[in-house]
């Protein structure tokens, strides 16, 4: 199947498709138990539950586009295949390795996402260039060779785009005028984000709304915003409040993480919700901005509906300890 295919695999499909998840699982030593190959049964919804929460998805059980598409990501192996910027994007974890041995010599390939963009190809020719290997943006065998060689000696160095991101925010302005925020929702929610935005606004911030059910699409649109935070707001499937913020391979957003411990503290003890804490995912919209991001969801619906200023407030509030936040 192709990573591109729409799929939607769960409990009691039968066939081929079935089979195909079974051995990526199992190639990632996630056991389906068992479930005969090709059946859809507890064991492979348990592994795919595993693998989800292991690699910062949503956890349903369910075989949908992201989750395959992680499957096949996570059985790619630097060396496996050339990479190089191309479009649409390579990915996988072969491009995050990459990332990670670039990063940990000190060439900037900003975040560690396994997607092959501008940065990494920049980051790549300037250790090409280094290394007196032919620069030609292609990590191909030469040039993979001469990576493992260098990176064995820098296994434990910290990553420069952490380094880098941790700066960002110390050199950033402590007050929310001027500052550029995207806010994000993917349905249903229009009231709420725009009683955020005019909060800001009359605060001074520059911010520019999304709304669709496509994270891709919301990231996007916040990436040509060049928006300096992303908020997302969402209605979450269990009593409470809970944030998210990215996190991947060895790398997580440290503006992201502290927003989000702001945000989850902030709701929960407004609304007097049960607090659901913050972690670390790889959902599209977080990996794939290019400033910290987080993803507030709050339940139940009538919260949202018949307290949307309060939540607002609460929202902006976060932001204004965030920008305020020392980062020394």
């Amino acid at each position: 199947m192709s990573p591109d295919r729409e799929i939607h695999l769960a409990l009691g499909d039968e066939g081929q498709a079935v089979t195909d998840v079974q051995r990526r699982l199992a190639d990632l030593d996630f056991s389906t138990g068992v479930d005969q190959q090709g059946s859809f049964r507890e064991g492979t919804r348990a592994a795919i539950e595993a693998f989800q929460y292991r690699r910062g998805l949503r956890v349903d059980g369910v075989c949908g586009r992201q989750t395959w598409s992680a499957l096949v990501e996570a059985g790619r192996r630097l060396g496996d295949r050339f990479l190089y910027r191309r479009s649409p994007m390579l990915r996988g974890d072969d491009v995050a390795e990459l990332q990670q041995r670039l990063s940990a010599l000190g060439f900037d390939t900003g975040r560690v996402d396994g997607i092959f963009g501008d940065l990494t190809s920049a980051a790549l020719g300037e250790f090409q260039r280094n290394a007196g290997v032919p620069v030609d943006g292609i990590a191909g065998a030469t040039t993979v060779s001469e990576l493992l060689r260098f990176g064995s000696r820098h296994d434990g160095s910290e990553l420069v785009s952490a380094v880098r991101d941790r700066e960002r925010l110390r050199q950033a302005p402590r007050t929310l005028a001027g500052l550029r925020v995207s806010l994000g929702e993917e349905g249903g929610l229009g009231a709420v984000v725009g009683a955020v935005r005019r909060l800001l606004v009359n605060q001074g911030g520059l911010v520019t709304t999304h709304h669709h059910p496509d994270g891709s699409i919301q990231a996007a649109e916040a990436n040509a915003a060049e928006a300096e935070v992303y908020v997302g707001i969402r209605l979450g499937t269990e009593q409470g409040c809970s944030s998210s913020y990215y996190a991947g391979y060895r790398y997580s957003s440290p503006g992201g993480r502290r927003l989000a411990e702001l945000l989850h503290v902030s709701l929960a003890s407004t609304l007097a919700l049960p607090d659901g804490g913050s972690r670390g995912m790889s959902l599209t919209v977080l990996r794939e901005t290019q400033m910290p991001a987080v993803i507030c969801e709050i339940s139940p619906a009538s919260v949202i509906v018949e307290r949307s200023t309060v939540v607002a407030q609460s929202i902006v509030d976060s932001l204004a300890e965030w920008v305020d936040t020392a980062w020394d």
